[in-house]
């Protein structure tokens, strides 16, 4: 018996060491990223479901060069390529996050929030999507020292929301992360309010039609 004792505490430290790191177990998936066959990529003209007019063409634009800078796959026209990106933006909301003592709004957080899909060119079909991309930008108002306007904000907010696209495209899933439904109250404008705190909201914008 005695010679079979240090196999017997090798065995069980073994056993225990298992035990020990059974916690730290983590399921990581493989990421989902581009097919072999996806060469080159075009950009789909953006979807703006929210009532802010012309997001939809400084957002493409953006999108674009981030993919140009990026410069793993030629952004070409969709005859030319084997999956496009397609984006669509739906949920613009701009919230007063401080007021003054007459309640004028001092600073506020925008966010936009856009889904994401990748289409098979040839097959006209969604590979992935990726649902709420979310963008927030917090920021004191034009009338304080260093604020910025709405317009200044947005263009603050384009290029790393354009990052977040190539980023989810190039490196797959699980590469960014995107804002659950649970987290945007049904009832936030996707403008800037125009009642103080306290009052009754704005209601839901409706969808535009094309």
């Amino acid at each position: 018996m005695k010679k079979f004792r240090p196999l017997l505490l090798v065995l069980a430290a073994v056993l225990c060491a298992a035990c020990g790191s059974e916690g730290d177990v983590t399921y990581t998936p493989a990421p989902q990223i581009l097919p072999s066959n996806v060469t080159k990529i075009a950009i789909r003209p953006i979807v703006n479901k929210t009532q802010q007019f012309g997001l939809e063409d400084k957002l493409f634009l953006a999108v674009r060069d981030a993919f140009l800078s990026n410069g793993q796959y030629p952004i070409v026209p969709e005859t030319e390529a084997n999956g496009a990106v397609y984006l669509t933006v739906t949920r613009y909301l701009l919230i007063p996050i401080q007021y003054d003592a007459n309640l004028v709004p001092t600073a506020y957080k925008l966010t936009i929030i856009a889904d994401l899909q990748f289409i098979d060119v040839k097959t006209n079909t969604a590979l992935w999507d990726q649902p709420n991309i979310e963008e927030d930008l917090v920021f004191n108002a034009d009338t304080r020292p260093g604020g910025l306007t709405e317009e200044q904000a947005r263009e603050e907010i384009w290029p790393r929301l354009a990052n977040e696209v190539v980023t989810r495209v190039i490196q797959g899933f699980g590469s960014i992360t995107g804002a659950t439904q649970r987290q945007i109250s049904p009832n936030a404008p996707s403008t800037k309010p125009s009642v103080n705190p306290g009052a009754v909201p704005l209601t839901q914008p409706t969808t535009p039609t094309y």
